[in-house]
């Protein structure tokens, strides 16, 4: 750990105090073998009392109490500004960090200069099924959780390279951060939830870096615990437990993702999928969400800013 010990990590956590994680997070954070230097609080939830309950409870950490709702995107801006760190672990506050998370998955970034996103084991509270061991896109063009809902069985033990991370358990080198910042954004905050971690890992990799996988860095998710109603959370197709804001998210953010990183040769060999994709998503949205549709059309002035956006794919040579 002699080459780890001069590194400084910052651990960025955003809520909203839905359903009470914050504290088993912020307590897994505190039990790390490899302590972080600073923690960062990103408080959303936009009341006092919360607020001061978080600086009573854990003095040592950095808050900051948002007089509005920042959105996920703009939370995460908000704390890599406030950080000082070398890497940034990026964390939802359904998650929890088995003790050697940050001890383990510091060594994916020792591998080469040029890894710039690390992702751990990422499981569900039960510890048997898998959340995420990577993320990737799919031939639909959407986020894939490598893994995703299967039993750990112990199929996903060798350190590997992968596409990008998930973004409840985002681990990056804050070089990499600085030299994909569009203006003032890390994230992008048109996105404001879904799909910024795919956005984050396919612009890095326009830019050259990669991504890299240690399944001895363990986590565990709560998926949808800071989105969804109660009973969605860990539940398939999370979209029928989100509020009409939040799904409207979803579905534009995929179009914005495409839009700023996919080449063209890359969109016309996926075309088919995208088409097919497109075609049950929207039919969903017509039988049983047709409110959406108006609030789409809306948004459109989205997709004109995502191509002011769009990333020229180069080769990093010295990040």
């Amino acid at each position: 750990m002699k080459e780890l010990s001069n590194k400084i990590v910052s651990v960025i956590v955003v809520t909203l105090r839905i359903e009470d994680h914050l504290k088993g997070c912020l307590d897994s954070v505190r039990q790390q073998a490899c302590p972080p230097a600073e923690i960062i609080v990103i408080d959303n939830s936009v009341n006092n009392n919360f607020s001061q309950a978080i600086a009573k409870d854990y003095p040592e950490i950095k808050l900051y109490s948002s007089p509005n709702n920042l959105f996920y995107c703009q939370a995460l801006n908000r704390g890599i500004e406030m950080s000082k760190g070398d890497f940034i672990l990026c964390l939802n506050d359904d998650v929890t960090l088995d003790k050697d998370f940050v001890k383990e998955a510091l060594k994916g970034f020792m591998i080469e200069e040029r890894i710039g996103l690390v992702s751990g084991k990422i499981l569900r509270p039960d510890k048997q099924a898998i959340d995420s061991t990577g993320l990737f896109i799919s031939p639909w063009r959407t986020a894939k959780e490598r893994g995703y809902g299967s039993k750990d069985r112990g199929e996903f033990e060798k350190e590997e390279y992968i596409f990008g991370v998930n973004g409840a358990v985002a681990f990056y080198r804050k070089k990499m951060l600085d030299g994909i910042k569009e203006n003032h954004d890390y994230f992008d905050s048109d996105f404001h939830i879904f799909y910024e971690d795919l956005d984050i890992a396919w612009r890095a990799k326009n830019r050259g870096w990669k991504g890299y996988y240690i399944p001895k860095a363990v986590a565990y998710h709560a998926r949808g615990g800071t989105v969804r109603q109660g009973r969605g959370i860990n539940k398939k197709y999370g979209r029928r437990y989100l509020k009409d804001e939040l799904h409207l998210d979803l579905i534009k953010n995929r179009y914005l993702v495409i839009i700023k990183n996919e080449s063209l040769k890359g969109f016309f060999l996926h075309l088919p999928f995208i088409f097919l994709y497109d075609l049950w998503m929207w039919s969903y949205i017509l039988l049983f969400r047709p409110q959406l549709i108006k609030k789409f059309i809306l948004a459109l002035g989205y997709l004109n800013s995502a191509l002011r956006k769009r990333v020229v794919p180069c080769v990093l040579q010295h990040p």
